[in-house]
């Protein structure tokens, strides 16, 4: 099963997932850089406002999951995740749970365009391969498919480190139930055909309507 973090946690290992790949000349981290990059105000949902006793609080629960190392660089402590003691996960999976992290449920479309240099997807079918690699790893789902939600053709994924899902119940039940709703419309609509073509028919044929 995947480590079960808080939101903060969340966004301290979404993060130094980031700067790795982004800013590797500035990796590790220090707890100050990390701060900053936990309360950016772009890329980031929900936008969070963490200080430096938060920052630091989410990076010790993460060394207990074995997820962060901490390293002195001079006087000051650097940090850096530890990801791969727990998941063997390649660059394209390594990419989207980075920017389920960072960003909440997306779909692949949206991963795929939003990846950049974190991992160039080629197709939204490559951002669909690696979340479905993260949603059968065989120690346990990392993510899962959502329900589509009213006027969306494609299905978000949410990462699951915040527990069974990181949405509302809400959400996952409205989604539902407009599906519900629409294979109950669908069938009124085929059965309003089905009434109008027997009334049809028992216009043009009025003899054979009264048989029986």
């Amino acid at each position: 099963m995947p480590p079960i973090l808080s939101l903060h946690e969340q966004r301290v290992l979404g993060c130094l997932l980031e700067k790795e790949a982004l800013t590797p000349d500035s990796y590790p981290l220090t707890l100050n850089s990390l701060r900053l990059a936990c309360d950016q105000k772009t890329s980031r949902e929900p936008v969070l406002d963490l200080d430096e006793g938060m920052v630091s609080a989410a990076l010790n629960g993460l060394k207990g999951r074995d997820l962060v190392f901490t390293r002195m660089d001079g006087r000051a402590p650097r940090y850096n995740h530890t990801l791969e003691k727990v998941a063997a996960l390649n660059q394209a999976q390594r990419a989207v749970l980075t920017l389920l992290l960072l960003r909440g449920p997306q779909t692949a479309g949206e991963l795929r365009g939003r990846s950049g240099r974190l991992h160039e997807f080629q197709t939204p079918a490559e951002a669909e391969d690696a979340l479905n690699h993260l949603a059968g790893l065989t120690s346990g789902p990392w993510v899962q498919r959502l329900p589509r939600r009213p006027g969306e053709k494609e299905a978000r994924w949410v990462h699951l480190l915040g527990g069974d899902l990181s949405v509302t119940d809400t959400e996952v039940e409205q989604a539902e139930a407009v599906d519900r709703a629409s294979e109950l419309e669908r069938r009124i609509v085929d059965l309003e055909r089905e009434v109008a073509a027997m009334r049809f028919f028992i216009q043009n044929h009025p003899t054979e309507g009264h048989k029986g």
